[in-house]
């Protein structure tokens, strides 16, 4: 399936400027292809870049974003300004009125209104997309939102909390012209399926090929772009890639740093990710799971430090058992710590012997973690089957419930820690058949605690909770280097609730 979108939009606009400048000089759309500036991208098919039809894990949550912008933007330090240049909250804290950009369009030209925002609310209340920020805690937050003119909005939630705006800000806006006339969005191939109001457009995609090229908007309202095309092609060696030129970023294993350590042409970076590799813990499924003293002697027979040495080869940091990770403000250093110890196992255990499923992707790195911890639970007569099935067809067991114990890396560790509401509440349907309800009741406590040391006292508890009962066990989160090359790209940054260059909007804009 190919999009050819740019064709068209260079059309409108070129009749455009026709009509309006009594002449016709050709769309700045129209490159020259010579002078283009192209980034390369390792690639492969993530779906169709709108809200609806992309693959639910992250490159193609974030390659929509390139494409749809949203009220609000994330940098390094928070939340910043976007198609809102500006909003007020009200003193109840649950109206929130949005002053749109005044020259926001379109890729095809028509303007952005208070109506499409109005628009995208209730439609992805009908029709949910991949990403939905608007779902907290099981629950849709927003029962209201006025038009108030062409270029403001006010919306209205369910209740006050202190992560409402982070949720509405990043709600992907789509044009009402398009999308009201879309019956089931998830199907919809017409033409103008992609079109945003983001700075680049979907000149070609192919799924076939997992190819994407994708242009510079060149009547974007906002930041200038600092390339004029992203194009992502599948590759299959990346590192090889890289060497070749064939791409212009990618990450690699510790043991090539010093490949690229001691040689100007590259330039090497190191970020925490806000991810961790987790093992989850079907208790439905097994209900022998339920017991506390079981969950935490498999969180004890576990050497996450001999991962950590023999598959990061020593460039990772050990989870916390409270979930939010030991670089945020919000880290509680008294959470229980689970260090490797097969005597505590034993004892926890009390003579008892258990079999389990493990599942897990078909990656090397994977089988390799798996086959580690195997080891390790057979030390304490846990006895582990591995089951390897391709990536996609894991997280689809995940939501499904389909597994017993499952391995994953998973991100949602970023921004405010309200992200534990959707962890670890019964409404979230993360865990399966584990509950607590002190720890729930602190998690709405927080939610709308604005006070910030009575706020931080609860989500200590909360992690210590948390911690305690390890309804699944973090073990460790990777710290991802980067090797690019400044002279070809030297625009990359992190977001301060996610750190990996190439998701990041910002990335390709002058900032």
């Amino acid at each position: 399936m190919k999009k050819n979108l740019v064709f068209l939009i260079i059309l409108f606009f070129s009749l455009v400027s026709i009509f309006s400048n009594g002449n016709s000089e050709i769309s700045e759309n129209m490159n020259n292809n010579q002078s283009e500036k192209v980034l390369h991208l390792a690639g492969g098919n993530v779906g169709t870049l709108n809200p609806f039809q992309h693959m639910r894990r992250g490159p193609g949550i974030f390659r929509t974003f390139l494409i749809y912008d949203t009220l609000l933007e994330r940098d390094e330090d928070g939340l910043i300004p976007w198609l809102a240049s500006a909003w007020d909250i009200s003193e109840d804290g649950q109206t929130y009125t949005f002053y749109l950009q005044q020259e926001a369009k379109w890729h095809d030209g028509i303007d952005l209104t208070a109506n499409d925002v109005q628009f995208s609310i209730e439609y992805y209340k009908k029709h949910p997309p991949v990403y939905d920020t608007l779902i907290v805690n099981g629950k849709f937050i927003i029962d209201d939102v006025k038009v108030i003119n062409e270029k403001t909005v006010q919306i209205h939630t369910i209740s006050a909390s202190v992560s409402y705006l982070e949720h509405l800000g990043y709600l992907k806006i789509i044009p009402k012209h398009i999308w009201e006339n879309v019956d089931n969005p998830k199907n919809y191939q017409g033409f103008d399926n992609c079109v945003g109001s983001g700075p680049f457009i979907v000149e070609s995609y192919d799924s076939a090929l997992g190819t994407y090229r994708l242009v510079a908007n060149k009547d974007y309202w906002g930041l200038k772009q600092a390339v004029d095309v992203i194009e992502w092609i599948p590759v299959s060696d990346n590192i090889l890639a890289f060497e070749n030129g064939e791409i212009d970023l990618t990450t690699i294993s510790p043991d090539l740093i010093n490949r690229y350590d001691d040689n100007k042409e590259y330039t090497l970076s190191q970020v925490a990710a806000l991810h961790s590799y987790r093992l989850m813990m079907n208790m439905e499924k097994r209900v022998e799971l339920q017991d506390k003293n079981l969950r935490k002697a498999i969180a004890y027979a576990i050497d996450v430090q001999e991962l950590i040495d023999k598959i990061d080869r020593g460039v990772a940091f050990k989870s916390s058992a409270g979930y939010i990770p030991n670089f945020s403000s919000y880290y509680n250093e008294d959470v229980v710590k689970y260090d490797y110890n097969k005597q505590k196992a034993l004892e926890l255990l009390d003579g008892k012997e258990y079999s389990f499923t493990l599942l897990t992707d078909n990656s090397s790195e994977s089988m390799k973690m798996c086959e580690l911890i195997k080891l390790k639970l057979e030390d304490v007569n846990i006895h582990v089957t591995i089951k390897a099935i391709d990536s996609v067809s894991r997280d689809d067991a995940i939501v499904k419930g389909d597994y017993e114990l499952v391995l994953v890396f998973y991100g949602n560790m970023g921004g405010d820690p309200d992200y534990l509401r959707d962890i670890y509440t019964k409404k979230s349907n993360y865990l399966k058949g584990w509950s607590n309800n002190e720890l729930e009741g602190i998690l709405e406590q927080q939610s709308v605690e604005f006070d910030l040391e009575k706020r931080t006292a609860l989500l200590d508890r909360a992690q210590y909770i948390i911690s305690d009962e390890v309804p699944m066990y973090l073990m460790q989160g990777a710290l991802w280097t980067f090797v690019y090359r400044p002279e070809v790209y030297d625009n990359w940054m992190c977001r301060y609730d996610h750190n990996y260059y190439e998701h990041n909007k910002l990335s390709y804009l002058i900032r």
